[in-house]
């Protein structure tokens, strides 16, 4: 096992843990439907983080072309999978307490998840880099550019309780996400 694949286990742990946590989630939805009333967006966000953290995992790959590993990098990946664990489990806490709603709940947290997912903007022009020049410069200026317009999203999601902003964000980041993968089918790079 080189150093890579030793590293590469316990994120792959890490991202295992939120996929499971999701997909836990959503059975007790369907177990317990009439339990709180469900909110479309927040169904959408538990699909966007299925995405988020399967194509994460298949990126991470390409890590596999560091010659050398410094402990702060591994550091660095290892804290980059814990906020996309965390970012999932805020999408289903163990309980709903006193929310009534799925909606009452994310609107409660959004300063917290959407902050997260921001933060996974920024971890991820390091990433991105530590991935090496030429992938950093083959993801090129519309990289960036999409970065910020990003970043700018999930921290505007943080800040407003408007449902319409909420709603058609959630519709756009999911689509983003969808065409992304899609134009990638075949590839490593």
């Amino acid at each position: 096992m080189d150093l890579f694949e030793y590293i590469s286990v316990l994120t792959s742990i890490i991202i295992g843990l939120g996929i499971a946590h999701l997909l836990r989630g959503v059975a007790r939805l369907i177990q317990h439907p009439g339990r709180h009333r469900t909110w479309w967006v927040h169904l959408v966000w538990v699909g966007y983080m299925f995405f988020q953290m399967t194509f994460w995992w298949w990126w991470e790959f390409n890590l596999n072309t560091l010659d050398l590993w410094h402990f702060e990098d591994y550091l660095f990946v290892l804290l980059y999978a814990v906020v996309l664990y965390l970012c999932c489990a805020l999408l289903f806490p163990e309980e709903l307490g006193e929310y009534d709603s799925w909606e009452s709940y994310m609107m409660s947290r959004r300063g917290w998840f959407f902050g997260l997912m921001a933060l996974t903007n920024l971890i991820d022009i390091y990433d991105t880099w530590l991935k090496g020049a030429e992938h950093f410069e083959r993801a090129g200026t519309a990289y960036i550019i999409l970065t910020v317009t990003t970043f700018s999203g999930f921290a505007a999601a943080a800040i407003t309780t408007n449902r319409t902003y909420h709603k058609v964000f959630v519709l756009a980041g999911f689509a983003y996400q969808v065409y992304w993968a899609l134009s990638f089918i075949g590839t490593l790079v």
